[in-house]
């Protein structure tokens, strides 16, 4: 099976100038990151993640079968990434400390396989039910896992953005912490009509897991994309707000041309 409708917006928010945010999507893949470091070493940091894993695309979808070999190719396109953004802060001294997440769902025929590092973040909606697929690599997520704050302390915690983890051209050396922290690749069992959902942390920045879940239940994807989108806007929107959703199904026979179509992109990977 594939993502095979797909429905993908990303929007600056009423606060930022430019957009950090970058995404790919495609039948066998899709990707989020959101950039930092300033409007400039945000927006080329994000950019290098998507576009560098775009390279690997072909590679993935070949493996769909091999799920082995496909999480390692996952892997090796992670450390092309964090090698891409460190030769290009060697190359300009004002992007040192660029950075950038970097949330990815390759699809197989009855799993999907999950990259993630950084705070961006992948859901599933199956059955009325929205679960959270990735686990955020951020001071305040590790603050809740100790049980030293709690779900209504975290919207005024001065800590709240802060990443423990993230790609930032230092060596894969840095990213290999525990089980928790680790940017390993998780494979999950998918069912037929599964919708997905990747995010820059824009989203849920405003929206609570369960405003989400309602608004992606109640209408076709694409309009759920924009109204995810204009409910984040209604919130104040304060920071870039990138969302993909996807269904997972068959592709018809009549659909299949759209697997030798080029992957799309948004944001900062688009221009």
């Amino acid at each position: 099976m594939f993502f095979t409708s797909i429905a993908a917006r990303t929007d600056l928010g009423l606060v930022r100038q430019g957009n950090e945010d970058s995404a790919l999507y495609h039948p066998t893949l899709i990707a989020v990151a959101d950039g930092m470091g300033g409007a400039v070493g945000g927006e080329i940091a994000s950019r290098i993640a998507i576009r560098t894993l775009a390279t690997f695309a072909p590679l993935i979808a070949n493996l769909r079968d091999d799920l082995d070999s496909q999480s390692e190719i996952l892997q090796e396109a992670l450390s092309s990434i964090d090698k891409e953004i460190a030769t290009e802060i060697s190359a300009h001294d004002q992007l040192a400390g660029m950075g950038t997440t970097l949330t990815a769902l390759a699809a197989s025929d009855d799993s999907v396989g999950l990259l993630h590092i950084g705070d961006s973040r992948a859901y599933r909606l199956r059955g009325g039910e929205l679960t959270r697929l990735s686990h955020d690599h951020t001071v305040i997520q590790e603050l809740l896992d100790q049980g030293r704050i709690t779900e209504e302390e975290v919207a005024d915690h001065p800590q709240r953005s802060v990443l423990t983890l993230a790609l930032m051209g230092r060596g894969m050396s840095e990213l290999a912490g525990g089980e928790d922290s680790s940017p390993a690749i998780h494979i999950y069992p998918a069912q037929q009509d599964d919708i997905y959902l990747l995010s820059s942390d824009g989203l849920n920045a405003v929206l609570s897991d369960e405003e989400i879940a309602t608004i992606i239940e109640s209408k076709p994807l694409d309009q759920a994309a924009n109204n995810l989108i204009a409910a984040t806007r209604n919130g104040g929107a304060p920071d870039n707000v990138t969302v993909i959703l996807a269904k997972f199904a068959p592709l018809e026979k009549s659909n299949r041309q759209l697997l030798k179509e080029p992957l799309s992109f948004l944001g900062a990977a688009h221009e």
